[in-house]
């Protein structure tokens, strides 16, 4: 008799038990976010139903995106060199700054619209998304740490337990977690709001030098620079001489072929205004000197684009007005969202004033 009173008894606090486990796992179901594309745009390229967008996702992403831990120093965090008032890229300075203060030896390009990039990086030596922390986090002049010492760090923080437990369904913390939460919330990293994407809605008109600008861009620009990305995500070969300092061979470092030296992934142009420096290297502090690069500057070799072989005709005047209508393209709700800026943060996308023309 005892004894089946006491199976009974384990029996109980048995069932108790996944109740608690299963109300538990309950309580922290992550809420799905829908990911909405632009009217007009095209479908992602990113894998959703691989790595699906959640809040408590999204939120943990935020964190590790601000979180200056995940470097060697503490000082570098991803937020670091992609400034929110730059696009989130590395504003104002030629070379990204890194670990002991070090030089990296680009410009960290700007993040946003990423749904729709297969691959990344100046020279696209990342093809997927969830993959591409781990080149910064590792690179000896980024952020210098090894995945070891991240996932110790992030183990050993009670906030990270119960974020990554809000987010997976438990505490378990690995890289690939890591990864994919980064990569939520850079997915939501989407300009498309812009003065242009208002007139395209019919919500707004181009002024007079916007128009003019606009259809110029459509015939010398529009090649490379395809709408409404303002990319086609191409590698080429635009008449930039190697710094010989750098000596950045670019796409040809990637694919170890000749015919790739000097290419590099042509950048969007949305909000361009707040992207300078320009070029791999940031070595264009204005539009005015990348529109005269374009002109007179070139050093065309053989593998130059074949679109650029003969220069890119541009006179005074076409450039004041392509200068108007590029400026369109600037999204001020995506550079001031709070959404994005650092968790807790008050800064939410005031740029130094500095016009570079």
């Amino acid at each position: 008799m005892k004894l089946s009173k006491t199976i009974g008894v384990v029996a109980l606090l048995l069932v108790a038990g996944i109740a608690w486990v299963a109300a538990d796992n309950a309580y922290f179901r992550p809420r799905p976010v829908k990911f909405t594309v632009p009217a007009g745009w095209p479908q992602p390229v990113y894998d959703f139903k691989s790595n699906p967008l959640t809040q408590e996702g999204i939120a943990l992403g935020r964190e590790l995106f601000y979180d200056g831990r995940l470097s060697k120093d503490g000082n570098f965090s991803c937020g670091s060199c992609h400034q929110q008032f730059g696009a989130f890229d590395t504003y104002d300075h030629n070379l990204s700054h890194g670990f002991d203060n070090s030089f990296t030896t680009r410009n960290a390009p700007g993040l946003f619209n990423l749904a729709w990039q297969k691959e990344f990086m100046w020279d696209g030596g990342i093809n997927h998304l969830d993959l591409q922390p781990l080149a910064p986090l590792t690179a000896p002049n980024e952020m210098a740490e090894t995945l070891e010492n991240v996932m110790a760090k992030l183990k050993a923080d009670k906030k990270y337990r119960l974020l990554f437990k809000a987010a997976f369904g438990d505490e378990t913390i690995n890289t690939q977690r890591m990864n994919k939460a980064i990569s939520q919330f850079v997915l939501t990293l989407v300009s498309s709001n812009s003065k242009y994407d208002k007139v395209k809605r019919g919500e707004a008109s181009f002024i007079l030098p916007e128009q003019l600008g606009y259809d110029i861009f459509k015939k010398k620009c529009n090649s490379c620079h395809t709408e409404p990305l303002f990319t086609d995500f191409s590698y080429r070969n635009t008449g930039l001489k190697a710094d010989p300092y750098l000596n950045d061979v670019g796409r040809m470092k990637i694919t170890g072929n000749p015919a790739d030296s000097l290419k590099f992934r042509v950048p969007s142009l949305r909000n361009v205004a707040r992207t300078f420096p320009y070029g791999h290297d940031g070595r264009f502090f204005s539009l005015s000197s990348v529109f005269e690069h374009y002109r007179n500057g070139m050093t065309v070799m053989h593998n130059t684009d074949s679109l650029l072989q003969h220069k890119l005709a541009l006179s005074n005047f076409e450039i004041g007005q392509l200068t108007a209508f590029l400026y369109t393209l600037t999204d001020s709700s995506f550079l001031t969202n709070p959404r994005f800026a650092p968790p807790g943060s008050e800064n939410i996308g005031k740029a130094p004033v500095d016009i570079h023309l």
